[in-house]
């Protein structure tokens, strides 16, 4: 009797070990036959028609840079969540198609994908795959045909996730991405995507110059912060990099602007001498939170160092979720001068301008339409930012809706979606 029982456990034993290795292999095979339909999918678009497309070009130091003295267009993207696994094949062409409309009716010069641009959760798609995403991306953005650059967000490259931060950034810098503007930065750097894209004008002034930042993910990269939500700062040695580049640069037009000869009332050095910048990356700075609570203790009203703009904080518990600890960074950027204004992501329902003590705090529109449970079928959040950088230094933030008039293209289509928010106004205008 005894042995009979264990014939059968170790019958059930097999037939347990049979159907994991037989729906192991059909989920290895419907994953590969949706990434393969997914990169299929980001090479479908044609290419945008750009009249007088700016090319860009790299410096003795390695740097990309354009030449302008018209306006520079860059739209901001963020928190796109391609989850790319079979799970996810519905909701990962909606937000392909999505970017591409926009990209489509705005002609950037350069797109700027503020991180989370993959998502590869198992349980919600299916695959710990994150190159999958990466890779659609990219497609994407080379069949439209426009510059593009990324930095790091925190769901780019789980500690489970199949490709870590540095192959994800081998994947970016691909000689294959003939468009992607990606560099990994200096190796003694913390992060990935650490670069600076500039803009000059014809006489090799930079005018406005973009700032792509890391900012990390979870506190000591672990699993535990990672299902909690204890979210990275921004490293000292980061700040330390950021610093160099902005005097660099201030070298660099000084030197610019001693060539030009007339300069007899120093007025291209009160304008250039201190280099414009913008700061682009995904965890909003605990400034931001700072700030914003400042805001609502004073009754929604701006106060002497806080003046809002536009948008919502509409996240649960209507909060900023930022890098637990301190940084540096916001400080370096009063000291410096230089950087007028900062974009980032991580928040999905979160999209309001600021300013706070005299720079630009901006949370971009999210793609997401996946990572939040029925995400999907809501739009308020759901857009793009477009920052038109003019040749003075000075810039514009637009932010559109994806459903909004602006994006009915013939050749594409939109879902229907709810609009979950209002239009909303903190501050009632003074009469």
């Amino acid at each position: 009797m005894a042995k009979g029982k264990r014939k059968n456990k170790k019958k059930i034993l097999i037939c347990v070990i049979s159907v994991v290795i037989v729906l192991g292999l059909v989920i290895t095979g419907l994953n590969a036959l949706a990434v393969k339909n997914l990169l299929k999918k980001g090479n479908a678009y044609d290419a945008v028609e750009t009249e007088n497309k700016l090319v860009p070009q790299k410096d003795e130091n390695g740097y990309w840079y354009f030449t302008t003295d018209e306006d520079f267009k860059v739209m901001q993207i963020t928190d796109i969540h391609i989850g790319g696994g079979f799970l996810s094949k519905t909701v990962d062409e909606k937000a392909l198609n999505a970017i591409a409309a926009m990209v489509t009716k705005e002609k950037p010069d350069l797109v700027i994908a503020t991180g989370d641009i993959a998502f590869p959760v198992p349980y919600m798609a299916g695959t710990f795959n994150n190159y999958s995403g990466a890779k659609a991306f990219g497609n994407l953005m080379e069949s439209l045909g426009v510059y593009w650059t990324v930095v790091f967000g925190n769901h780019d490259a789980e500690c489970y996730s199949y490709f870590d931060r540095e192959s994800v950034a081998e994947i970016y810098s691909d000689e294959e991405f003939e468009h992607c503007l990606f560099q990994a930065g200096p190796e003694n750097v913390d992060g990935y995507g650490n670069h600076v894209i500039e803009v000059k004008n014809s006489k090799g002034i930079i005018t406005q110059a973009m700032v792509m930042i890391d900012s990390q993910a979870y506190v000591n990269d672990s699993l535990i912060n990672s299902i909690k939500g204890t979210y990275d700062n921004i490293h000292p040695n980061q700040v330390e990099w950021y610093e160099a580049e902005i005097k660099r640069m201030n070298a660099e037009n000084s030197k610019a602007i001693k060539s030009i000869q007339g300069d007899v009332n120093g007025g291209l050095f009160k304008q250039y001498g201190t280099v414009k910048t913008l700061a682009f990356f995904h965890i909003p700075l605990v400034e931001m939170a700072d700030a914003w609570a400042e805001f609502v203790e004073n009754g929604f009203k701006d106060t002497k160092d806080f003046k809002y703009i536009e948008g919502i904080i509409g996240e649960g518990g209507r909060r900023v979720y930022c890098g637990f600890g301190e940084d540096d960074l916001f400080e370096k950027m009063l000291e410096l001068g230089s950087t007028k204004a900062m974009f980032n992501g991580h928040d999905h329902i979160n999209n309001t301008t600021f300013e706070y003590k005299g720079i630009v705090f901006s949370y971009g529109y999210s793609i997401d339409y996946f990572a939040y449970s029925g995400i999907d079928k809501v739009g308020s959040q759901r857009g793009c930012t477009m920052i038109t950088c003019k040749s003075d230094g000075t810039f514009n933030i637009d932010k559109y809706n994806y459903y909004s008039d602006r994006y009915e293209l013939p050749g594409f289509t939109r879902e229907e979606v709810t609009m979950q928010f209002e239009d909303v106004t903190y501050q009632t205008p003074e009469e």
